[in-house]
């Protein structure tokens, strides 16, 4: 189903880049769009871990990981919780996947490169998966590191802590940081903490992933929306670095 009236959305009392030194991307559904196909092959990856966890069939798997899902926040956090499982083991296993159906984006990498300042990716996933897609992407060059959820001691967003230890740990001033996330609420309290918020969503609907994962959420907590992440970097965000470089120059 195609969202034409969501492709580009600002809040009037939205955040701008003016100020932004520092540009943070979420992974998942954030630097690739869906048919890039994996999303799709990590989850069914975890459904799989559940099967052969729990001794089930495929459809109780399923149901019992997204009962995870929205208790804990995402299986692993859940599985560690439940069971002691092993989180580089499960890690390892779910990001088992083929990446031959990632294309190289040479839009999204020249937007990226050309934004002033640092670049880093924050993720729920793990360091081994963003860079094998950042890489597949033709983008990994550009970011200066990766805080994935081993970085966060397995405490996956949108938790206060896992932001506060990512901002501690790459000395990020909020308010001159960006964040770009494809899930609304991971959005909530970064804008509290005094980023600029930029919300990621998919052109289609993606069938593999839940309706509120993919809604275009107005809410005063994202200051923008966009189903074109290059395009968007490209229209919105650099001439406004531009700009501010310019004035830099004047006497």
């Amino acid at each position: 189903m195609h969202h034409p009236e969501k492709a580009q959305f600002t809040t009037p009392a939205a955040r701008g880049f003016a100020d932004v030194d520092t540009w943070v991307f979420d992974l998942d559904n954030t630097l690739y769009p869906s048919d890039a196909q994996v999303w799709p092959q990590v989850d069914e990856r975890i459904t799989l871990y559940v099967m052969r966890l729990y001794g089930l069939d495929a459809i109780s798997a399923r149901a019992l990981q997204k009962y995870f899902y929205h208790r804990y926040g995402t299986t692993l956090k859940a599985l560690m919780v439940e069971e002691g499982v092993d989180p580089h083991d499960f890690l390892d296993f779910a990001h088992d996947i083929d990446h031959s159906t990632i294309k190289l984006d040479k839009d999204l990498g020249d937007a990226i490169e050309r934004l002033p300042g640092r670049k880093l990716i924050l993720t729920n996933g793990s360091r081994r998966h963003a860079e094998n897609v950042a890489a597949k992407l033709g983008i990994l060059d550009h970011f200066e590191d990766v805080f994935d959820i081993a970085a966060a001691d397995f405490i996956p967003k949108p938790e206060r802590s896992t932001y506060e230890r990512f901002l501690l740990a790459h000395a990020v001033e909020p308010t001159r940081a960006a964040l770009f996330e494809d899930i609304a609420r991971n959005l909530t309290v970064p804008h509290d903490l005094g980023m600029a918020t930029v919300l990621v969503v998919p052109k289609i609907a993606d069938p593999y992933r839940e309706a509120f994962e993919q809604e275009a959420v107005r809410e005063p907590h994202i200051d923008h929306i966009t189903d074109d992440l290059a395009a968007f970097l490209s229209a919105c965000v650099l001439p406004v670095a531009a700009g501010r470089e310019t004035a830099a120059d004047r006497p």
